[in-house]
């Protein structure tokens, strides 16, 4: 089998060429990856809403790859990356880590100087230019990952290193959604053992936000969303109750302050 390191390679990718309209499959050339980049064969990858948001914005970053929650294995590295190999499971994290900066060393943040989320850069840090082309049209990239692509460039503080027996079909959920509800939770809300605690949403964000909640021990869980379908779901990540807006004629808020009453006052 020929290496393709340090090589351009051409794959397929889902590309973006003007705002709302339908992507288009291309094939692209993806650059090797520079020093503190590595370059990763996508294998997985799921659609988050945040993508279909930035490709109705009017953004004028187009052409754009979008794609930020996925899985995929480490094809090759660029100069001074020593975390990462070729052979790799990485999920990549659009909310990366330096891990130099004031803001990687504190634990109350994570918002990096160098990798924090930029929705307006299309470009990689080191040089100031697109590692993707069609036919020498440069291809802008999307917050430092570009999953919809077969190949993409990523910095290696945008990748964390994952068990190779980890189902990449599955645990790709984990570099987006499931990490911002879980982390939601656990790290800023952070209720207190015995709490009751309301969940709007019960998207991925919200069942990673419940399960969060059961971690940390809350006695009661109410989930709310529009949808009654997704409560039985909602049980297996810790939803006790259920709220449907639609079923009240008042402000969904009081709903729950009502039904925290009513079990206070039951248990009294």
């Amino acid at each position: 089998m020929t290496s393709t390191v340090g090589q351009v390679i051409r794959c397929r990718a889902a590309v973006a060429w003007e705002a709302g309209k339908p992507l288009v499959m291309e094939e692209v050339e993806v650059a090797p990856p520079q020093a503190n980049e590595v370059r990763v064969k996508i294998l997985f990858t799921s659609l988050c809403h945040t993508d279909v948001y930035f490709w109705e914005a009017k953004n004028p970053l187009f052409p754009r790859i979008y794609g930020h929650e996925a899985g995929g294995i480490v094809e090759s590295v660029g100069e001074g990356v020593t975390d990462l190999k070729p052979g790799d499971h990485v999920l990549p994290v659009f909310t990366g880590e330096c891990k130099e900066c004031a803001h990687c060393k504190s634990e109350e943040s994570n918002m990096c100087d160098l990798l924090r989320i930029n929705t307006d850069r299309g470009v990689m840090l080191n040089d100031g230019k697109s590692r993707f082309s069609i036919n020498g049209k440069p291809i802008y990239h999307f917050v430092g990952t570009s999953t919809f692509s077969e190949y993409t460039v990523i910095h290696v503080g945008c990748l964390a290193k994952i068990n190779p027996l980890a189902p990449l079909d599955k645990v790709c959920v984990l570099s987006c959604g499931i990490s911002t509800g879980l982390g939601a939770t656990l790290n800023v809300a952070k209720p207190a053992k015995g709490s009751t605690v309301a969940v709007f949403g019960l998207g991925a964000v919200g069942l990673a936000a419940a399960e969060g909640a059961r971690i940390a021990g809350a006695s009661r869980i109410i989930g709310v969303d529009l949808n009654s379908n997704r409560f039985e779901e909602a049980k297996k990540f810790g939803a006790t109750e259920f709220v449907n807006p639609k079923d009240y004629n008042k402000p969904v808020q009081e709903v729950c302050l009502q039904i925290k009453f009513l079990n206070n006052k039951h248990k009294s």
